[in-house]
């Protein structure tokens, strides 16, 4: 009888039962919002100083160029203007479809590099080839070519003198080279420029390029960007 009496004394009311359900769904409410909290710190990207960037090979201008208007040809055959730029991040590497091994090599690096990018940044990145040797790049030359190495990459080609004053805009130097008998090559810069969604000149990637520093660092200057 006593036995009972102690059990009875001892059993939880209704009140009581709610209250300690109420506090167990609390506490697991507390606990999946800081797991929430912390993943989503984890996905947000690492904000680098310049110093930083600059230690994983790209390097921010002080103050993003604003572009003077051009005229180039897309691999498209349509006009490519300046504003095209504009609206989306824009990788920009100078190279031609004779080149032996610094432009397969590039293309194939920006492409492990856009590989990497989670889908929302890919859609809003491109990657242009522009030729510094139009004489011999064709539109649907460059179009086969740079899609090989991924079909959402562009080429332009152009005016010999329009592709100098982009280039110039840039820094990116290049100039044609004679070989023996009547053949050339055309030596240039291996930098990546990268193209602000204003259309502006606002960083460059340098060689020897590495894809997971490259979005490391891409990504830091989006999250950055005042837009």
């Amino acid at each position: 009888m006593e036995n009972v009496t102690t059990t009875a004394e001892h059993a939880k009311t209704p009140q009581q039962q709610r209250g300690i359900l109420i506090t167990v769904v609390v506490l697991v409410l507390f606990i999946c919002a800081v797991l929430l909290g912390f993943l989503h710190t984890m996905g947000k990207p690492r904000v680098l100083t310049d110093a930083e960037l600059r230690a994983n090979g790209a390097v921010k201008l002080t103050r993003p160029r604003v572009l003077d208007n051009f005229d180039l040809l897309a691999d498209s055959g349509q006009t490519f203007h300046t504003a095209d730029l504009a609206g989306h991040w824009t990788l920009v590497f100078f190279g031609f479809t004779h080149c032996p091994d610094i432009c397969p090599t590039t293309l194939s690096t920006l492409n492990s590099f856009y590989q990497l990018l989670d889908e929302d940044a890919r859609a809003d990145t491109d990657i242009l080839l522009v030729s510094v040797d139009p004489k011999r790049d064709t539109p649907a030359q460059l179009h086969d070519y740079v899609r090989a190495f991924n079909p959402a990459f562009r080429g332009l080609t152009g005016e010999f003198i329009d592709i100098k004053r982009f280039a110039n805009q840039l820094n990116v130097p290049f100039n044609k080279v004679i070989l023996e008998g009547s053949d050339y090559t055309v030596d240039h810069g291996s930098q990546i420029v990268l193209i602000n969604p204003r259309g502006h000149y606002h960083a460059f990637f340098r060689a020897p390029l590495d894809p997971s520093k490259m979005k490391l660092t891409y990504r830091s200057m989006r999250a950055t960007f005042s837009g």
